[in-house]
Order: structure tokens, then sequence, then C-alpha cells
């Protein structure tokens, strides 16, 4: 089992920023994959960012240049710096992980989910 656990989700200004935390706790397992994906009410949940199996990274259109997805790898954790945040980034954002163990084919886990909201 991977377990994902979020921090640093909560409320700020138009135009104000966020840094959210994902640290996985892996024991065996080993992760392919790590990012943040978000769900607004009444929407399907998105991909937001992530580093892809091959280390690069991914972004929603309308988060680049605005939005910066981080690692500290000896850590396991992931970094979701948002910065000019807009009313439309207001949703839950969940992290994300794809891992797998020599006995447990490759599997999504995901966090239990941190809000964001973004208003004046």
């Amino acid at each position: 089992q991977v377990q994902l656990v979020e921090s640093g989700g909560g409320l700020v200004q138009p135009g104000g920023s966020l840094r959210l935390s994902c640290t996985a706790s892996r024991r065996t397992f080993t992760i392919y994959s790590m990012g943040w994906y978000r769900q607004a009410p009444g929407k399907q949940r998105e991909l937001v960012a992530r580093f892809t199996t091959e280390g690069t990274s991914d972004y929603l259109d309308s988060v680049k240049g605005r939005f910066a997805i981080s690692r500290d790898s000896a850590k396991d954790t992931v970094f979701l710096q948002m910065n000019n945040l807009e009313p439309e980034d207001t949703a839950v954002y969940y992290c994300n992980a794809v891992a797998a163990a020599v006995t447990t084919p490759a599997q999504t886990y995901w966090g239990q989910g941190t809000q964001v909201t973004v208003s004046s």
C-alpha cells in the first residue's frame, strides 16, 4: 500500500499564492509517477501537474506559467507552487501516485484531498 498525505490548502485572495505538499509512505513500493489533480464542484477531476515516468512534467494548459511542480525524491515528496491564483482554481486538490511492488501490479493511489479556495 501507498499512503499519500497532503497539506497546504486554504483560502487565498485572487492573485495570491499557495504551496501544496504531498508525502508518500511507500514501504517496498516503487513510485513511477506523482502529481496533482483537482476537482471543482460539479466538474470532473482533472490533471493539474505531474511528473511522468520519464521524469518530465505535464501541466494543465490553464495553469502553465502560474503553477510549478517540484519534488524532493529523497523524502518521496512533491510540491505544487501555485502563484497568481484565480477564482477558477478553486477546487479540492488531490495528490496522485502510480506505484507497484514485486507482488503488486501498478496501481493508482490518491490522497485525501486538500481544499483550495480563491476568493476575495
